[in-house]
């Protein structure tokens, strides 16, 4: 499948539905996607569709079809040809080496161990974990049998000031509270803060809908969207709360949530799921049957007017 390419310089809004092939798709990814159309159509604007299969030792043949079967099956449609993140390699060496040029990377042979044993700061508002001390900012340290990663080189002027649609204030340090994170992991994959930025910008993304499990990696994709095109207009997020199972536990595929495949296989109506996911989000009732179109109005009402989404 061939990549869509949109201008940077598009103001209308732009969405996106990410999912990772990982396997079927569980009602939390449903529900998020169900948000991210919603939100889009409220805007009157388009909704890309991209499988972020950068992670090939976790992609599972034949999930790539099977979630796309699963949102059309739901009415979640998208616009455009799918963009396919493992077609894309090339483009994200290319905005390495740029950033590289401007002598904003370094090759690091730290491992998260020696990570956490050298840094006395504590864990900061992200899933980096400590602080990267700079251990290899001035080169990297010879360790046979190692290969490198290759980190972002953060500034004091890293400064990020973003205000999520839902919760608030995301500004963050990003040199002093996260420092120099990967681009690039040790063993040759791209690190999803690099693809996602490439690709959001590839794709002309101007807002971006997902679980408020990933509202902690904003300021780094802000930081990175900000040095490889400076022109790329502002993005908004929203971060809706996650979709939780009957014991109060995210749902997730490695622990057998239910999926969406599972409802079809077993005869339920789409507008019933729909229905369901809707209630989850604030838009109806419990047991309200619906189609994603039917929802737009209720969307616009809880999560583009109330004073809660401003």
């Amino acid at each position: 499948m061939k990549s869509l390419a949109v201008p940077a310089h598009a103001r209308a809004y732009v969405g996106r539905l990410a999912p990772s092939p990982t396997g079927l798709i569980h009602l939390g990814i449903a529900r998020t996607g169900l948000a991210a159309w919603l939100d889009a159509r409220a805007h009157d604007g388009s909704l890309r569709m991209r499988m972020e299969d950068i992670d090939l030792g976790r992609t599972v043949a034949g999930s790539a079809d099977s979630i796309l079967l699963d949102f059309e099956w739901l009415g979640l449609t998208w616009d455009g040809p799918v963009m396919v993140q493992s077609e894309r390699f090339e483009l994200y060496q290319a905005a390495l080496e740029g950033l590289t040029q401007r002598d904003r990377t370094f090759p690091c042979t730290c491992s998260r161990k020696e990570i956490a044993l050298a840094s006395s700061a504590p864990h900061g508002p992200s899933d980096e974990g400590p602080r990267y001390p700079g251990t290899c900012r001035q080169g990297a340290l010879d360790k046979p049998g190692r290969r490198p990663s290759v980190r972002l080189r953060t500034r004091p002027t890293d400064l990020v000031s973003h205000t999520d649609r839902l919760l608030g204030p995301l500004d963050q340090d990003v040199d002093a509270q996260v420092g120099d994170f990967v681009l690039k992991r040790a063993d040759g994959m791209w690190a999803y803060q690099m693809a996602v930025t490439v690709d959001d910008l590839a794709q002309g993304i101007t807002c971006i809908v997902r679980g408020d499990d990933l509202a902690s990696s904003t300021p780094r994709q802000l930081l990175l969207r900000r040095l490889l095109d400076h022109d790329a207009p502002p993005l908004q997020t929203l971060h809706v709360p996650l979709m939780l199972d009957a014991d109060g536990r995210r749902m997730a595929k490695r622990a057998g949530s239910t999926t969406v495949a599972q409802h079809r296989e077993a005869g339920l109506r789409p507008q019933a799921l729909i229905g369901q996911l809707a209630a989850s989000l604030e838009l109806v009732p419990e047991g309200t049957e619906a189609r994603p179109d039917e929802l737009i109005e209720a969307w616009r009402q809880r999560y583009i007017h109330s004073p809660a989404a401003t």
